[in-house]
């Protein structure tokens, strides 16, 4: 497995991800573009560490897990995901 990828992908999106966890604080109370800036960021981090391995960094399932790990700590976090995105 380790032959798979090279070892700044997962070391690189380890750090963006470190990155958004540091960010989610507080969100619980921000208002739509303060948590649509948090997203936009770790996206654009994402995307990328994904350039930088010539974009075969994430396949398809590995983003639906970024997406839904994005989701999913937003929620943890209080934001209202379906709402949030409802008004946008």
């Amino acid at each position: 497995m380790a032959g798979l990828f090279p070892e700044e992908v997962p070391t690189a999106t380890g750090a963006v991800l470190d990155t958004f966890e540091n960010e989610l604080s507080g969100l619980c109370k921000a208002r739509d573009e303060q948590v649509l800036a948090v997203v936009e960021r770790v996206v654009l981090a994402l995307n990328a560490v994904d350039e930088a391995d010539n974009g075969s960094a994430f396949e398809t399932d590995e983003r639906q897990e970024l997406c839904d790990y994005i989701d999913e700590s937003l929620t943890e976090h209080g934001v209202d995901v379906v709402a949030l995105t409802a008004r946008h």
